[in-house]
């Protein structure tokens, strides 16, 4: 089960040069499986056009794991940004020393356990001491044993992916940053640990999480796209602790009450208001779930059908969902890259395939009848892929945002924008002045123009267990200055 799963990606700068460079999370053979070249993860520096080297051995990277996600964040304040690896297994965490990495998990104490399955993780700044905590996603438990003895099988096809409902879930983990390279685990006394009251296990199968402040409060929340299980909204109190509340602002379920295969996840004030979306891809037959806000205030509701996403995405298995303005128009548009589990499901499924188009859906505005519209004509998007991560970044400094997608089994794809738009962009990099998260992250961001208000936030941990860039970039249309600029810094 797990080999079907990742892996991420991240868009980060490495080596401080202001280039967006990559990095891929990869995963191993198993063992008595080894093939002659030892899979291992992938550092790539940019040269600013948009060229890449191999920088995988001379900058320390060059080792092996059951790899999944990443996490990107200077969580020292030295100026550079540190890298975290999650995996099935032992996680990952790698100090940046100048463009090489030094690993040091032990000494910061955020391994995890050695049979804990991680997926997704994030840096903020929870308790607004200045410092950048970690969070991370845990799926199920699993063992190779117990997938075996489940021995999961398809009509017609035989063996098969065991599906998440047959394995027990597992805790999610928050450690605090002590502001000396260590963390704590705070996850039982922070209420991060959430458990089914009517047999007292562990609720959790998590697969995406996205940081954010839903209720303007001050304090960022947490939300985790949960696969099979209600999703979970992790509410900050303000005193270090948090509430699960995702059923009572409506964004545990979908419309129909039912808890879905929730994998990607991102969030945005798409509709240039104060309403803030939750988008979340989910498994094959079930649409994309799109939670709103109304007037700006929770409970959510989930749109997806009344804003145009509904029938187009309920075929599509999807991992990776980002928001961003793909033609710089100045509204946020949707990506979703999708792909499925099993090589062979079309011998099962007539609808179903195994490698997907991705789906890039423009955002018309609020005059049109449909928010979202898909657009028939992606370029290299629409060629199908088995696609699992997804982020983006500005590769080529021309303004616009370019994409790079890692496959299951595959190569990973970049996609350079090459929109005509003409139209124009702002882009900022926020520096902090203080001694600690210098790049901002948990920042917010509203730009004013021609009378339009657009909000965005400094997040790098977006889509499937991968990062996006910590530049933010706002596309602009026709207008070609800005009325105001405001930076609520975190």
């Amino acid at each position: 089960m797990p080999e079907t799963i990742g892996s991420g990606v991240a868009f980060l700068d490495y080596d401080g040069d202001g280039d967006q460079d990559l990095f891929f999370v990869n995963f191993n053979y198993w063992p008595g499986h080894e093939g002659r070249e030892r899979p291992r993860h992938a550092l790539y520096a940019n040269d600013g056009s948009g060229h890449f080297r191999d920088v995988t051995v001379q900058s320390g990277m060059d080792f092996s794991d059951y790899g999944m996600g990443v996490a990107v964040g200077d969580y020292d304040g030295d100026g550079r940004q540190d890298l975290y690896l999650t995996s099935l297994g032992r996680n990952r965490l790698l100090h940046n020393e100048g463009g090489r990495f030094r690993e040091t998990t032990d000494h910061a104490g955020v391994a995890g356990g050695d049979n804990e399955w991680s997926t997704s993780a994030a840096f903020l700044d929870y308790d607004r001491d200045g410092d950048l905590d970690l969070f991370v996603a845990n799926y199920v438990k699993w063992s190779r044993k117990d997938d075996l003895e489940i021995d999961f099988r398809l009509t017609g096809l035989g063996r098969a992916y065991g599906a998440p409902n047959h394995f027990i879930g597992t805790h999610n983990r928050l450690y605090r940053n002590e502001g000396d390279g260590r963390f704590t685990d705070v996850s039982r006394i922070a209420g991060i640990q959430v458990i089914d009251e009517a047999n007292e296990k562990p609720v959790g199968k998590g697969l995406g999480v996205s940081p954010v402040d839903y209720d303007r409060d001050g304090w960022v929340d947490l939300i985790v796209a949960n696969d099979t299980v209600r999703n979970f909204l992790y509410h900050n109190r303000g005193d270090g602790s948090f509430e699960e509340i995702g059923t009572l602002e409506g964004i545990a379920y979908d419309r129909d009450g039912k808890a879905t295969g929730a994998m990607g996840i991102d969030s945005a004030y798409f509709r240039n208001s104060s309403d803030l979306g939750i988008g979340i891809g989910n498994f094959a037959n079930e649409m994309t779930s799109l939670f709103v806000t109304a007037e700006g205030r929770p409970p959510f509701a989930d749109e997806s059908a009344l804003v145009g996403l509904g029938p187009d995405t309920r075929l599509a298995l999807t991992f990776g969902l980002l928001f961003f303005d793909a033609d710089l128009d100045g509204r946020l548009d949707l990506l979703q890259v999708n792909g499925h589990l099993e090589h062979e499901i079309n011998k099962v499924q007539p609808s179903q395939h195994y490698a997907q188009p991705a789906q890039l859906f423009w955002n018309c505005g609020e005059e049109c009848s449909n928010l979202f519209h898909l657009v028939e004509a992606s370029g290299d998007l629409s060629k199908p892929m088995v696609a699992r991560g997804a982020a983006y970044a500005d590769i080529d400094a021309d303004g616009d945002l370019d994409l790079v997608v890692t496959q299951n089994g595959s190569e990973a794809r970049l996609f350079r924008n090459d929109q005509q738009s003409g139209n124009h962009w702002l882009r900022l990099k926020l520096i902090s002045n203080t001694d600690q998260n210098l790049d901002a992250i948990g920042a917010r961001i509203e730009l004013t123009a021609a009378g339009v208000t657009q909000h965005r936030v400094v997040m790098p941990t977006r889509s499937f267990m991968s990062q996006v860039e910590m530049v933010v970039t706002f596309g602009l249309g026709r207008v070609d200055s800005v009325d105001r600029l405001t930076i609520i810094w975190p």
